[in-house]
């Protein structure tokens, strides 16, 4: 029987948080753990994401969701309320979410595509535009 996606995440998260944030399905790129309150439901819910860093401490994440036609629930939640809690490495600390728009925003896609090639393919799947979410400690 396959895995589900919750399962997945379940698994990804415990062998992150072991390693001190290291997947080994993808050792040299980045991932943090993201904790957001539910937009609804106000129930506190856990993901895994793969994100691009940058030199001012500003965690990058994409709401691709694989290519599919609608957004992550993660990206809802953060659009209803934008504090979320943030494991990278070995640090947690609470930040708070913007959507980044404009150039900016390509320039940061164009960077991911550039170090994981399956974002060009996640974006071409889909008509709806890939959002990016800076992520800032509060």
């Amino acid at each position: 029987m396959a895995e589900t996606q919750a399962e997945i995440d379940r698994r990804t998260i415990e062998e992150f948080r072991a390693n001190g944030g290291v997947i080994s399905a993808f050792p040299d790129q980045p991932f943090l753990v993201l904790t957001t309150t539910g937009a609804r439901s106000g129930v506190r819910r856990t993901t895994p994401l793969v994100c691009l860093p940058d030199d001012e401490g500003t965690l990058h994440i994409f709401a691709s969701k694989a290519g599919a036609d609608t957004h992550p629930a993660w990206l809802h939640n953060l659009r209803a309320n934008p504090q979320a809690t943030v494991e990278f490495g070995t640090e947690t600390f609470e930040a708070t979410a913007e959507e980044v728009e404009g150039p900016l925003r390509d320039e940061l896609y164009a960077r991911q595509v550039e170090a994981m090639p399956v974002f060009a393919g996640y974006q071409a799947g889909t008509d709806r535009r890939i959002p990016v979410v800076a992520l800032r400690r509060s």
